[in-house]
């Protein structure tokens, strides 16, 4: 299997549940995830997500990165 890391537009809270290990309250995780760029990185199945948001001119922050405990360790998150 290869790595691929793609930016999904919709549907986002369909990675709720892993979203919800980097950030343990879904009412913060709503305050972001619609103005971010969700990456999500698979190796066959999804592996890794990241929530990235634009907060100035060239200002960008990681407001939330997790990775599925069956994976951690493993350096998809590094």
């Amino acid at each position: 299997m290869s790595v691929s890391i793609s930016i999904i537009k919709t549907n986002k809270k369909e990675f709720l549940a892993l979203l919800l290990l980097g950030d343990e309250q879904e009412d913060m995780i709503d305050r972001y995830l619609e103005r971010g760029d969700l990456f999500v990185l698979r190796n066959g199945e999804v592996r890794s997500v990241c929530v990235v948001t634009q907060e100035g001119e060239g200002v960008f922050e990681i407001k939330n990165l997790a990775t599925d405990a069956r994976y951690q360790g493993q350096g998809y998150g590094a």
